[in-house]
């Protein structure tokens, strides 16, 4: 196999051609006069170090921070931390594998790597995981939409119940939603443009944050209506709670039923690695080192977010935390105005990470379907619009999406997290550079089979609640 230089060029290789380095200190960049024919992969570094870093963060960030605050009670605040330290320096190793793979062979597209290490089943393989696993992610943000938007719309105009009202029905408000800001966000041509709409989902993520903080020192516990709270889905759950005298008292470590669910919520709730390599792509300057720092500082950033939600959450309600954190809140006070604004938070943040989401299918399915034409606008715009027209589809009219993805999530993010980069890694790599026994190979090979173990344990923990007719969620994005 020949190697090929960082800078280097193959066409038939389906290769990022990445050898003009970033020439301008501007965000976005200007025409240039070059007659180079240019491919939907042949972008010029621009985006900057903290676009960069916004981008991958967005990717990170996903509805399953509204489950640590639960998954902690079920764990502990040490063992939770543990898990959590664990899970986030495996990302951060994953990330590493990718980019060292990427950068002996010059190719910086997920699905090239799989081309490089097995052929075309291999470059089909990535590509068909990437765009599962990210049409699973879209949907599950277009559901929060889906259910949250027409509550927030409800007590805005104080409205205490619905009289069907097309403005108060879910499946019309994410059409629109999907038409008037997902859609026009999606047909950016790069994804760098994208930074300044995640920084400001990061903001309101924050904003979210925030607010579990001050809620922390503004809600006794327990909750006065913890017996008595008139929301069906969760009045049978809250009657059975028995408040006994350290039902307000923080857990260290804490083994039950559920505690070994929270591994793969913490586990999948670091996978960005479709993202990566396009992110990769567009970075101004791009080196192993700039991409890996990127990776770094935008885990070590979602790691605080996580922990802090989390802890704050638990600390907030103890045993009486829900499955959602934002549910939890309701019960204090359905018309809180400090609540509802942190709901509309969620909701934009949400809005503006399925762009982000939507590029890598975009770019898999080119990689799939056109590997060697030149970019095309009507591609561009057709293959966004089919997607987002897909997702809603599968929103409004599946009404057991939440199974069918939780077996996408269960197969598709070891695969993302820790396989691929594991076995591209050991194929890739030559044998003169690393023997096949060397250290790092045997760790790539141990971390591609850690993703197996996460594989079989997830797959079997959502068989079990299907074969018991319970229904937890094994993880989420």
């Amino acid at each position: 196999m020949e190697l090929q230089k960082m800078n280097g060029h193959s066409r038939d290789e389906g290769f990022d051609g990445l050898d003009a380095l970033a020439e301008h200190e501007e965000f976005l960049p200007h025409k240039t006069g070059g007659k180079k024919e240019i491919h939907f992969t042949d972008f010029e570094g621009k985006t900057s170090f903290g676009m960069s870093i916004f981008n991958l963060s967005n990717a990170i960030m996903g509805s399953g921070i509204l489950g640590l605050a639960f998954a902690m009670s079920n764990t502990g605040i040490i063992l939770f931390l543990i898990l959590l330290v664990f899970i986030a320096i495996l990302s951060a190793y994953s990330i590493h594998l990718l980019l060292k793979s990427a950068g002996v062979v010059g190719i910086r597209a997920y699905e090239q790597l799989g081309n490089r290490a097995f052929g075309n089943p291999g470059k089909m393989l990535a590509a068909c995981v990437i765009t599962i696993h990210n049409i699973g992610a879209m949907s599950s943000y277009l559901f929060i939409i889906k259910s949250e938007l027409p509550l927030v719309i409800q007590a805005f105009l104080d409205d205490q119940e619905s009289k069907g009202e097309w403005f108060l029905n879910g499946n019309v408000l994410i059409i629109i939603v999907s038409a008037f800001i997902i859609l026009p966000l999606a047909l950016m041509k790069q994804l760098g443009y994208l930074g300044y709409t995640s920084g400001f989902s990061l903001s309101c993520m924050v904003f979210f944050l925030i607010s579990v903080i001050y809620k922390k020192f503004n809600t006794l516990c327990p909750l006065e209506d913890t017996t008595h709270h008139n929301s069906t889905p969760h009045a049978d759950h809250h009657a059975a709670i028995n408040v006994t005298e350290d039902f307000c008292e923080a857990k260290l470590f804490t083994i039950n039923s559920q505690t070994a669910y929270t591994i793969p919520i913490l586990a999948f709730a670091f996978v960005c690695h479709p993202e990566v390599l396009p992110i990769y792509t567009e970075l101004r300057d791009p080196t192993k080192k700039r991409m890996q720092g990127v990776a770094n500082i935008s885990i070590l950033a979602m790691f605080v977010m996580y922990l802090l939600t989390a802890l704050f959450g638990y600390l907030t309600f103890y045993g009486a935390v829900e499955s959602e954190l934002l549910h939890t809140y309701s019960r204090v006070g359905s018309r809180d105005v400090l609540i509802l604004c942190v709901r509309l938070a969620v909701l934009v943040a949400v809005t503006l990470t399925v762009p982000v989401v939507l590029f890598p299918i975009r770019r898999a399915l080119l990689q799939i379907l056109f590997p060697d034409k030149p970019f095309h606008w009507a591609r561009h715009i057709a293959i966004a619009f089919c997607l987002i027209f897909v997702v809603n589809l599968l929103v409004i009219f599946v009404p057991s999406i939440r199974d069918i993805f939780g077996i996408i999530g269960a197969t598709s993010a070891p695969s993302l997290i820790f396989i691929l980069p594991g076995i591209f890694y050991v194929r890739i790599v030559p044998e003169e550079q690393e023997p096949f026994l060397s250290r790092p190979k045997i760790q790539a090979a141990c971390f591609a089979g850690l993703g197996f173990v996460f594989m079989i344990m997830s797959l079997s923990f959502i068989i079990i609640d299907w074969s018991t007719g319970e229904s937890r969620s094994v993880g989420g994005h």
